[in-house]
């Protein structure tokens, strides 16, 4: 008997080196242990139609805008068999309120995953029953220990507009820490954000950009980080939040509804979207005051629970199960 077949569609690719793939590559490496797993950009794929092999047995999609078509053509053609939509946050807080592909995609799916319990209330309300939250998970990495001669605040996240670069940037010239610098690590997508952070970079001594880095050795540079600011305007659950607090880094967030979901409502470690002098202000704090960042620190400790790797592969082993062997 053959081994169950599981087909997960990711625009992303390993050369993306993005939060997208990462859930890919993730979810794919949880799933082998039980099934056949196969990763590409799109579903058919060439290769597939031209073995004329039989379908896979469930087909999970990631992002409803851009795995649009590939999840149509699943549904066409095994309207019988089951698919699992992971939305990403330009699906939740743009995409599905505006293109009729998303839209559609959250209605084929059977069933559809959220990064974080915010999600759920973007979703369209007849939707949310086949909704669930599986928060996703990084290995725990020991935290850098000893005296550290600078308190380095690092921005992991390609240069893009949903990101917000930017505000990190312009908090370059606001932050009066003598001991702060400013590390922003990710890939230039957009030619005028480059420009702007070589442009920092030759005003602003303390901002640096080392520009996209394997994603090993971004883990290694993040831990030795006094804390990680997440300047985006939309988040659906981001990967550097988890990899942040798994490494005992704290966080300095945007007040998103991703970002919420993910460190909790009470946590003290938010700043306005887009406001560079409040960032700043907590950059400032952060690198200063010990009890600030005990209590950060001790904040993000208190939800590494939640982005345990075994969590997060038991609960989509449960959802794949139970779509499988639905009745």
């Amino acid at each position: 008997m053959s081994k169950t077949h599981i087909w997960i569609v990711s625009p992303a690719s390993a050369r993306n080196n993005n939060g997208n793939w990462q859930s890919a590559s993730r979810w794919a490496r949880f799933l082998r242990t039980r099934y056949r797993v196969t990763v590409s950009q799109q579903w058919p794929a060439e290769a597939h139609v031209q073995a004329g092999s039989a379908p896979p047995d469930l087909l999970i999609a990631l992002h409803a805008r851009r795995s649009a078509p590939s999840l149509d053509a699943w549904t066409r053609a095994h309207p019988e068999r089951s698919s699992i939509l992971l939305l990403t946050g330009t699906d939740l807080y743009r995409d599905i309120d505006t293109d009729a592909s998303a839209q559609r995609s959250l209605q084929q799916a059977s069933a559809l995953v959220v990064l974080q319990t915010h999600g759920l209330q973007a979703l369209p309300a007849p939707l949310r029953a086949k909704a669930r939250v599986i928060y996703q998970s990084a290995a725990t990495l020991r935290p850098a220990t000893g005296p550290q001669r600078h308190a380095d605040i690092c921005m992991i996240g390609h240069l893009r507009p949903e990101k917000d670069p930017l505000t990190f940037m312009r908090a370059a010239a606001l932050v009066q820490a003598p001991s702060a610098r400013l590390i922003h690590i990710g890939g230039a997508l957009e030619p005028a954000l480059e420009a702007a952070a070589q442009a920092t970079a030759a005003q602003q001594p303390r901002y640096r950009w080392l520009g996209a880095m394997p994603h090993a050795a971004t883990r290694q540079r993040l831990k030795r980080c006094r804390a990680m600011a997440l300047t985006s305007h939309m988040e659906g659950g981001a990967n550097v939040i988890i990899e942040a607090v798994c490494a005992g880094v704290p966080v300095l967030a945007s007040d998103i509804g991703g970002n919420r979901g993910m460190l909790g409502e009470d946590y003290q470690g938010y700043f306005p979207p887009g406001d560079a002098a409040a960032l700043a202000r907590l950059i400032d704090r952060i690198a200063e005051d010990q009890d600030f960042h005990a209590t950060l620190r001790a904040q993000c400790d208190a939800r590494a629970p939640l982005f345990a790797p075994a969590a997060e592969q038991a609960a989509l082993l449960e959802l794949v199960d139970n779509l499988l062997h639905k009745t």
